[in-house]
């Protein structure tokens, strides 16, 4: 039987809990486990949303660039399917996986408009900022071959809310907190 003990605590650490005075398992064979940030994976369904924002933003942009080409160049309705030409579908394509690339790498914020409005991001599997290089794998299933990169990530990784290229790029999609700055208390009024 062991006793509870209390633990050594830091300067500037708040003191939370006892711990045992026997060691864990994994201390005793020289493996020392530390107690990391805790990342909430996003939900397929918020995920979803977070993409058709981004859809919808897209091709109101795209639509807008037609309307300025049409005179010179027919760009066809990205959801036009019986007017699809290659060299325009590939562009407009292009375009998708370009604005993600840039939207997700930017800063390493790892977030889109659709993402930003349903609070989410784009991380590296232990929590830190991604990079364009990253970004790009990250996007290149997404703005190419997203049914087949869901696909495969469902049936091949389930439980681990992970497409194919989130494998790839070793990334991950996480909830974000929209909270105050430290040291600033927002008051609100009722309503």
């Amino acid at each position: 039987m062991t006793e509870d003990v209390q633990a050594p605590v830091p300067d500037g650490v708040a003191q939370d809990s006892t711990v045992s005075a026997q060691p864990a398992p994994e201390e005793s064979v020289g493996i020392r486990q530390e107690r990391g940030r805790t990342l909430y994976l996003a939900k397929w369904s918020t995920r979803f949303w977070a993409w058709l924002i981004d859809f919808c933003m897209v091709i109101l942009f795209l639509n807008i660039i037609r309307g300025i080409f049409a005179p010179f160049w027919n760009i066809p309705l990205y959801i036009d399917f019986q007017h699809w030409e290659p060299f325009e579908f590939g562009f407009q394509t292009l375009f998708f996986f370009l604005y993600w690339t840039a939207m997700e790498g930017f800063l390493g914020r790892g977030q889109s408009i659709g993402k930003m409005v349903m609070n989410l991001k784009v991380v590296n599997r232990d929590g830190t900022k991604i990079r364009y290089g990253t970004a790009a794998i990250e996007s290149f299933g997404k703005a190419f071959i997203l049914p087949l990169d869901c696909l495969i990530g469902w049936l091949a990784m389930p439980g681990t809310k992970l497409r194919m290229f989130n494998r790839l790029s070793n990334t991950i999609v996480i909830k974000t907190d929209y909270k105050e700055p430290d040291g600033i208390l927002y008051m609100k009024d009722k309503e």
